[in-house]
């Protein structure tokens, strides 16, 4: 068996619902609320393709861009996070040598394909957060 034909059966056979799963690992990185949010800012400026058009591609940002953006996230935890991505291939690192050296981030391709689904739960959750805090306080409202 080739190593072509290995890696078509082992993708066939990824299921999340085991433990040893490598795509359990992937899901449990990207249900991460600051991957959540730096693949968001990242891919702010993508714009739904126009019909028979295509989008404008992703936005880079610089580290203190991100910073700001994603407000309540430390130095430590948002430098981890770019890593993790840039690991995964999600998120591409570039360094221009300038005084100081300008350091940029940005989606992938595949990065893209992931912030497509990424941007609905967050609109989901902007949309709903009424209706879930309503129901947060009804519930509590009977626990007591």
């Amino acid at each position: 068996m080739t190593a072509a034909q290995r890696r078509a059966m082992a993708k066939e056979e990824y299921d999340a619902f085991m433990a040893m799963c490598p795509s359990r690992q992937l899901l449990d990185r990207i249900s991460d609320k600051w991957v959540a949010l730096v693949l968001t800012a990242l891919g702010d400026d993508c714009r739904e393709p126009a019909e028979g058009g295509s989008t404008d591609g992703p936005r880079s940002m610089r580290y203190s861009e991100l910073s700001r953006r994603l407000a309540g996230i430390s130095q430590k935890m948002l430098t981890q996070t770019l890593r993790s991505l840039e690991r995964d291939g999600l998120v591409s690192r570039t360094v221009t040598p300038t005084v100081p050296v300008t350091v940029t981030y940005e989606l992938t391709e595949l990065g893209l394909s992931l912030h497509a689904m990424i941007r609905g739960v967050k609109r989901w959750a902007e949309a709903n957060m009424s209706e879930v805090l309503a129901n947060r306080a009804e519930y509590d409202a009977r626990a007591v």
